[in-house]
C-alpha cells in the first residue's frame, strides 16, 4: 500500500480500505505532503464533513487528489457526478486519485454505476490493524521520535491495559509525553501505572 500511493510507477487509481485506525488517513496525508515536497500540486478531502460536491471543481489541475472517507458520500448523487467528473479529467491528464473508505468497495452503494465501475477498477488495498508486537513496535517509534525511553516491557504493559486500536495508543502516549516532562519522570512501568490511574480517575 505505501508503495502503491507513492506517484512512480504507482497505479493512477489506488483505493484504501479498513477500519477505523489502520492507517488510511495518514497515507493519504503522507502521499500529498511528499507531493508537496516534490514541487507537485495536491489536494486532500475529508468527505465525511465536507460541505459540498462542488469543493472537486478544478482539482483535475491538481497531480495528486485524495479523497477520504468515501462511504459518507457514496449514496449521494451530486457528489457522484463530481467524483466521476473528476476521475475521467484526472486520467485524462496526468493526475493521480487516491481513496479510502472503511467499507470493502465493493459493498458501497453509488448512484452512479459508471463511477462504481470504474473506481472497482482501482487498484485496491485492505488495510489491517497491527498485531501486539506491531503496536508496541509503533509505541516504541513515537516515544522515540518525541525523544522518550520507551521499553519493550513498558509498551506492552500499554498494549494490555488500554483499548487494542492505534489511535487510542498514540493519543495516551501524547500525555504521557506531558506527564513525563512535568514530572521529571522516565516512562517506567510504576510511572505508567500512575499516570493511567490519574487518567481514568
Amino acid at each position: 500500500a505505501v508503495a502503491a500511493v507513492q506517484v512512480q510507477g504507482a497505479p493512477r487509481v489506488v483505493w484504501l480500505w479498513g477500519r477505523a485506525g489502520t492507517g488510511k488517513t495518514h497515507l493519504l496525508q503522507a502521499a500529498c505532503a511528499a507531493c508537496g515536497e516534490r514541487g507537485a500540486a495536491a489536494a486532500y478531502f475529508d468527505l465525511a464533513c465536507a460541505d459540498s460536491a462542488a469543493m472537486l471543481e478544478g482539482c483535475d489541475t491538481l497531480d495528486l487528489v485524495c479523497l477520504d472517507g468515501l462511504e459518507a458520500v457514496a449514496g449521494e448523487s451530486a457528489w457522484n457526478e463530481a467524483m466521476f467528473r473528476l476521475h475521467t479529467l484526472l486520467l485524462e491528464g496526468s493526475g493521480r486519485l487516491l481513496v479510502a473508505s472503511t467499507a470493502p468497495p465493493a459493498s458501497l452503494e453509488f448512484t452512479l454505476a459508471d463511477l462504481r465501475s470504474r473506481l472497482l477498477a482501482a487498484a485496491v488495498y485492505q488495510l489491517r490493524e497491527l498485531d501486539e508486537s506491531g503496536q508496541c513496535a509503533a509505541l516504541r517509534l513515537r516515544a522515540a521520535v518525541r525523544g522518550l525511553d520507551l521499553s519493550e516491557d513498558a509498551a506492552l504493559y500499554l498494549v494490555h491495559r488500554l483499548p487494542r486500536d492505534l489511535p487510542t495508543l498514540l493519543g495516551v502516549l501524547d500525555r504521557l509525553d506531558v506527564a513525563s516532562l512535568a514530572a521529571q519522570r522516565r516512562l517506567t512501568i510504576p510511572f505508567l501505572k500512575q499516570v493511567l490511574s490519574e487518567l481514568r480517575a
